[in-house]
This record gives structure tokens, C-alpha cells and sequence, in this order.
């Protein structure tokens, strides 16, 4: 009689088992559909609430300047979204660019600069540096680019 309850034991445990083996093949499937819903709405509550930011203009050239020398431009900008504009961050492709903004926020239809100076320290010839701006906008980074050459005086 033991011997017949071992071996109901045994054959239990031997169809749990392979029913295990054979479901971990089986494709499971999940609907994503209201996930995908969900996404695309938060995806478009995020954008509609992102503002624009247009800079009267993107590039700044320099022209040429004597090494050494620590040179300084404005780039004026409009806050042309619905909401108050936030700026992050702005950084310089190196150390030698220094780019300062405004910490408050703009409100729609005002105004505000971005400093950026560059220092030509030890740097000869054409240089061409930009200044990465972020921002609660859509596209998140905006690119300033100030450009030059640094002349090296004659002894």
C-alpha cells in the first residue's frame, strides 16, 4: 500500500513538472493597449506643457582678437511659448567659454540673455565653440555658437 502511494507521489509530482516545462515555451502575451494609451497621453501632456524659446539670432563671430584676450557677446532671447520658460543649464564646449543665464523664470512674451564669454587664453587660430542651452521646450537643447580667430602677436 506504500508503495502504490510513493509511486501516486512520484506521478503527481513527474505531471507538475512537465506541465512546467511546457508552459515556460508558450508566448505570453499582455495587452498594451491601454498602456499605449496612457504613454501617448502623458507623452502629450508633457509637450503641451513645454514652452519655445527664439533667440534673435544663434551665431556670434568674433572676428579676430589678440591672444589673451577675454571677448563677450549677448544673445537676446523671447519666451514665444504658453508657459514660463525655465532654463537649466548652458554649457560651454570647454572651459574657455563661459556662458551665464537667467535662474528665473520668463514669463510668455518676455524676454531675457545669455551672457557667453570666451577667453583666449593660450588658444591661436579659428576657433568655433558652442554654448548648449537647456530648457523646459520642445526641442530641450538649444545651440548658440560663437566663432573667431585669435591672433598671436609678433615679439
Amino acid at each position: 500500500m506504500r508503495s502504490k502511494f510513493n509511486n501516486f507521489v512520484l506521478f503527481l509530482a513527474l505531471c507538475g513538472a512537465g506541465t512546467l516545462i511546457s508552459c515556460k515555451d508558450k508566448p505570453t502575451t499582455i495587452d498594451t493597449t491601454a498602456q499605449s494609451a496612457d504613454e501617448k497621453k502623458l507623452s502629450t501632456d508633457v509637450v503641451e506643457n513645454l514652452t519655445a524659446i527664439t533667440f534673435e539670432r544663434d551665431l556670434h563671430d568674433f572676428s579676430e582678437m589678440i591672444q589673451d584676450e577675454v571677448v563677450n557677446t549677448e544673445f537676446k532671447f523671447t519666451n514665444t511659448g504658453k508657459y514660463d520658460l525655465v532654463i537649466s543649464s548652458a554649457r560651454g564646449t570647454c572651459g574657455c567659454t563661459k556662458p551665464e543665464w537667467p535662474t528665473e523664470p520668463i514669463a510668455p512674451g518676455e524676454s531675457g540673455v545669455i551672457k557667453v564669454g570666451f577667453d583666449s587664453k593660450n588658444k591661436s587660430g579659428p576657433f568655433n565653440k558652442t554654448v548648449t542651452v537647456t530648457a523646459n521646450t520642445n526641442p530641450a537643447e538649444s545651440r548658440l555658437i560663437i566663432k573667431g580667430v585669435v591672433i598671436v602677436p609678433k615679439d
